[in-house]
């Protein structure tokens, strides 16, 4: 069973049902991918999601990325990608697949030069979070090319327009 966690640590983030959007993302998301059965597993499977300020995601992107500056979503996998095909269940029934951070400022400054509501991009982010939990990257073209479009997929798939439309 997929249980998705998502709380506000700190920022200015609107008032919004942060937990049913957070989870909607995740098992949109956990859909498209080869891991699917997680969302309905025997055990539980849990995803953090935690809403903060730019500065706490400065701070974690400088000590986890060496880049001294806030970033839009920080994704912390828990699980190495080559053992999520045989996950099952951990000696206490939960396994942790890993935490997804978002920053207020950055996130918002993003949706209001796309002309999307802060909602909308924090539903992409935590999309984009949660492929990286499932070991998805965008380090080489063919890999972005692919992220992006089961990203474009899943948020079709709740209603949301394509992010990358009009990008070159």
């Amino acid at each position: 069973m997929l249980d998705v966690a998502a709380g506000i640590a700190g920022g200015n983030w609107p008032d919004t049902d942060w937990t049913t959007l957070a989870e909607g993302a995740c098992r949109a998301a956990l859909s498209e991918t080869p891991y699917a059965r997680l969302i309905d597993a025997s055990f539980c499977c849990e995803i953090s999601i935690r809403l903060t300020d730019d500065s706490e995601v400065q701070t974690l992107n400088a000590q986890y990325r060496g880049k001294d500056k806030p970033t839009n979503v920080l994704s912390f996998p828990m699980v190495q990608p080559d053992l999520l095909e045989s996950l099952s269940n951990s000696d206490d029934g939960e396994v942790l697949l890993g935490d997804i951070v978002l920053a207020d400022g950055v996130v918002a400054r993003e949706a209001e030069e796309r002309g999307i509501t802060i909602a909308d991009h924090t539903t992409h982010l935590i999309i984009h979070g949660l492929l990286h939990l499932v070991g998805y990257d965008h380090e080489h073209d063919a890999e972005a090319e692919a992220m992006e479009e089961m990203e474009r997929r899943v948020l079709a798939s709740l209603g949301i327009a394509n992010p990358y439309a009009g990008e070159a």
